[in-house]
């Protein structure tokens, strides 16, 4: 098989040519899955794509029609895939759904305590020989209210963590689980009760229809005004226009997330030297009471290693024309959610 990485980053290379031990031909590309660069997997079996890259319903028909059959996603989410079109071509799609949940849940709590203890804005006080500690006061975590929405991997990571600090922890799911009521006296809510009675909002579901631009005016307006928003999901489950306006306002205390609405072709690269003309994400970084980073949640060893392997585990069952066990359909889908 002939495989042909999109949007391939340096630091991830290492890890996939391990996992690869010179079974296959790989041939890595820093472009972008787009309808211009999907001629670029003429001759290929297999593309492996990111989160960032465009694997809708077009782009997908051009891969099939350039010979591509397989299709592996070095992430968990899945939300830029036509599963409908390929089902309807007999293209198989896989993920890495369980590459390092640890991963993700660690970042969040990362931000949530830069932005609770004022680590950033300590850091260039310090800088500046500056060692007051007048704009430092943060919170206890313990007893806290801590809203999760979404209990999945990273969910029930999460629930675990925060009870450790010792956190009350209420809970919203369409699919509840009982075993983290049992074992962590989580208390499952309806959304809005979940935003009105939180300290702390943690959003962990994926971006389905369902959950696209969840967090809204509406949604901000029944969060307490010392809320802290954390967002290590996907950047279109918040309504950026509306968030922003209700950080000016000082409706939250604030807004500390891995992902943004927008981040296509800004995110994984530098563009220190190009900066994009995107009033919003200025508008984001500029605002003293939100912390951005870019998409890195993922960036551990571990989970690097993981998706690697996971990556090449699935083109091996292919190659053995046999399922691999992360292949992707709507049915399956549904049933891992």
């Amino acid at each position: 098989m002939k495989i042909l990485i999109y949007s391939a980053k340096d630091f991830e290379i290492p890890f996939l040519e391990k996992a690869n031990n010179d079974q296959f031909r790989v041939k890595y590309i820093a472009d972008r899955l787009t309808p211009k660069t999907a001629r670029l997997a003429l001759g290929f079996n297999v593309v492996s794509i990111f989160s960032s890259d465009d694997a809708s319903s077009k782009v997908l028909e051009l891969l099939w029609g350039f010979g591509v059959k397989y299709v592996i996603l070095r992430s968990a989410g899945y939300d830029n895939v036509n599963l409908k079109t390929a089902e309807r071509l007999g293209m198989s799609i896989a993920n890495a759904p369980d590459y390092s949940p640890n991963a993700i849940a660690e970042h969040a709590v990362a931000l949530l305590q830069t932005v609770n203890r004022k680590i950033i804005l300590a850091d260039t006080q310090v800088h500046n020989y500056n060692f007051l500690l007048d704009n430092l006061i943060g919170f206890d975590l313990y007893k806290k209210k801590i809203g999760i929405i979404g209990t999945g991997k990273i969910g029930k990571l999460l629930v675990k963590i925060m009870h450790g600090f010792g956190c009350e922890i209420l809970a919203n799911d369409v699919n509840k689980d009982d075993s983290l009521s049992e074992k962590f006296d989580v208390e499952y809510v309806t959304l809005k009760n979940l935003c009105s009675n939180s300290n702390i909002i943690i959003i962990a579901v994926p971006l389905t229809t369902e959950t696209h631009h969840m967090i809204d005016t509406k949604i901000i307006d029944c969060m307490k005004k010392d809320t802290i928003l954390i967002n290590i999901a996907r950047g279109a489950i918040v309504k950026t226009e509306e968030l922003i306006l209700a950080l000016k306002s000082n409706k939250i205390r604030a807004y500390a997330t891995d992902v943004y609405e927008y981040e296509d072709e800004v995110f994984f690269y530098d563009r220190s030297q190009n900066r994009p003309k995107d009033v919003l994400l200025k508008q984001l970084i500029d605002l003293p009471n939100v912390v951005l980073t870019p998409h890195q949640a993922f960036a551990t060893q571990e989970a690097l290693t993981s998706i690697a392997q996971i990556t090449f585990s699935s083109i091996i069952c292919w190659q053995n024309e046999s399922t691999s066990p992360y292949e992707l359909t709507e049915e399956l889908v549904i049933t891992r959610d």
